[in-house]
């Protein structure tokens, strides 16, 4: 031991003195890049609490987020001036994999200064999800097994009542500026908060954790937890609830806007196109992808016009989707039939993977049913990452209002959320322990929701689709997506209404009428988030014909699949180069 740690300080004082001994050597612009970046992600853990806990650092799972208008503008600060420094890096010292890590900080620092910039924080709510809702998973971040993990649970706890206060506080100055969600997607959104409105602490999701404990707590600490638990939760959890939902009720919702165009918000229209850059990583206009989306549209519907032409059905696609939309024999009867029925869709792929796959995550993932407190205005389905290391991902499948959610549509959902679209993707992601934290906790939407698309279009390659109907319903997710790029561009920059964008989806798409409209709101209320899908998913198929037309028949759709997950979650123009290289070298017989 003593031999190889003086071994050690001789290499330390090596690497730092000069070959006179007398004088420091300036850290490699690696190094200096390399804690930088652990700098970044040191500070972020300070002011984010709960991806604290989540990521296993000790010392923050008592606290919640300091969101106050001071240290709002504090973290600002703080952030330029690391932006400021990562700009001064030279770029072209680091190494290939370091120049990602760079643009990927970038990318995140970048749109969190635009977010503040651009007063996001005064919009803490979509038609579909919140921070009440986000705050609703606590019990989800802490691992109960120890008296302190209960202690420091309550901490937080008796915490939620000022960051619902100061929400409260943001959505007041959004409502002075006009900067509120449109009135027309925030119809029955209160009801989301009523789940939280209990009579009794016991029926409180925060008091889950008091439901059971380990072995090793004693009766009497047993029961004086479960009184600190009880006494917050009814004293000041329930009526911030209640206060929250009254602020819904009579003055949010009354008051919101009636347009629903993004670009006329305060900087509407810069905000639009920053947030086409952050969400597709591209410098595409609203115009340009909305002329692609009509283009694909056309496209899909000529195919999906093969497909009612195969099953000689007497009728327009018009008249097929609305017999798709009706038939009682396309639904399931009950929630726990649709969920088996996903869990054997998912089960079936599984078996498919290694024809697609040469590595495959270690994280497991189970088929769960959306929460019922959000379901009514819930996505169809969607992946749910692990909290904590101890558990598994999970698919998540909306089981209210059954005859809305077509079996033909299944299988391409399941895909999509599932194996091998975001379980894969993100879970390999998150298994890169090798590669900074930025690069592990960052989600870039053209890439994962292309993948998610992409995915779809595997199953057809290894027979998932196995009669017409489904394969029907693989291109109308395919035509869902195309559709976003023109209802939420033509909503928020060209004119478009509600009413109009919900035609043009009920037109030329099978999903049903209620599907449809959650979709619209949630482009209304979520701008261009929704135009991610179908740009990832393009430029992946096009990278792919690129390298089989390049490689012949030496293309192999498993080495391309792993060169395009290698690098975690990455911007477009990233991937592009990352699988010319990967042509380069497959030629070169590496």
């Amino acid at each position: 031991m003593f031999n190889t740690v003086f071994s050690r300080s001789i290499i330390t004082l090596w690497l730092w003195f000069g070959l006179s001994g007398l004088t420091l050597a300036q850290p490699s612009a690696s190094q200096q890049f390399n804690q930088l970046l652990d700098d970044i992600w040191q500070y972020e853990l300070s002011i984010s609490p709960l991806m604290a806990s989540r990521e296993g650092v000790a010392g923050y799972d008592d606290k919640l987020a300091d969101i106050s208008p001071q240290a709002l503008a504090e973290q600002h600060n703080v952030w330029q001036e690391y932006a400021a420094k990562l700009s001064a890096i030279p770029v072209d010292a680091l190494s290939e994999e370091e120049r990602i890590s760079l643009f990927m900080q970038q990318y995140r620092l970048n749109n969190i200064i635009d977010e503040y910039k651009f007063n996001a924080h005064y919009l803490p709510i979509t038609s579909e999800y919140g921070f009440h809702s986000s705050l609703g998973n606590l019990p989800r971040t802490i691992r109960f097994r120890t008296k302190e993990d209960y202690q420091h649970y309550l901490a937080r706890l008796a915490g939620v009542d000022e960051i619902i206060a100061q929400n409260i506080e943001y959505m007041k100055k959004g409502l002075a500026e006009n900067y509120t969600q449109p009135k027309a997607v925030l119809k029955g959104f209160e009801d989301s908060v009523k789940p939280y409105l209990v009579k009794d602490a016991k029926e409180s999701t925060f008091y889950t954790p008091f439901t059971s404990f380990p072995e090793q707590i004693d009766k009497p600490t047993r029961r004086a937890l479960t009184q600190q638990a009880s006494d917050i939760i009814q004293n000041q959890v329930v009526p911030a609830y209640q206060q929250f939902y009254d602020f819904l009720v009579d003055d949010y919702i009354p008051n919101a806007r009636d347009d629903i165009a993004a670009k006329n918000w305060p900087s509407g229209e810069a905000y639009y196109q920053n947030r086409i850059k952050h969400y597709t990583t591209t410098d595409m206009t609203a115009k340009e992808i909305h002329e692609l989306g009509l283009s694909e549209v056309k496209r899909i519907r000529s195919e999906m016009q093969s497909v009612v032409d195969e099953l000689g059905f007497d009728g327009t696609i018009d008249e097929f989707i609305h017999f798709l939309r009706t038939d009682p024999q396309f639904y399931a009867t009950s929630a726990e039939d649709l969920l088996k029925e996903a869990s054997f869709i998912a089960k079936k792929i599984d078996g498919k993977l290694p024809q697609l796959f040469e590595l495959l995550p270690r994280i497991p993932y189970g088929v769960a049913p959306v929460p019922e407190s959000i379901a009514p205005k819930y996505t169809t389905g969607r992946y749910v990452s692990p909290s904590r290391d101890d558990q598994p991902g999970y698919y998540w499948v909306n089981t209210y209002a059954l005859d809305k959610r077509p079996l033909y549509a299944l299988t391409a959902l399941t895909l999509h959320e599932a194996v091998p679209g975001h379980h894969i993707q993100i879970s390999l992601a998150a298994e890169m322990t090798d590669l900074p934290k930025v690069r592990q906790n960052t989600y870039i939407s053209a890439f994962g929701e292309g993948w998610g698309l992409y995915s779809e279009y595997l199953g057809k390659e290894v027979g998932m689709y196995e009669d017409p109907y489904d394969e029907f319903g693989r291109l109308s997710y395919e035509m869902w997506r195309a559709c976003r790029l023109v209802v939420d561009t033509g909503m928020h920059m060209f004119g478009w209404s509600r009413e109009k964008a919900l035609n043009y989806m009920m037109t030329n798409t099978a999903l049903s009428e209620h599907n449809v409209t959650t979709e619209i709101d949630r482009y209304i209320s979520w701008p261009a988030q929704a135009l991610s899908y179908k740009i990832g998913e393009i430029k992946i198929k096009a990278l792919r014909k690129k390298a089989e037309e390049a490689l012949g028949s030496d293309f192999d759709v498993r080495k391309f699949h792993r060169a395009v997950l290698a690098h975690g979650s990455i911007p477009l123009f990233i991937l592009e180069q990352n699988i010319n290289n990967f042509i380069d070298e497959q030629l070169a017989g590496k």
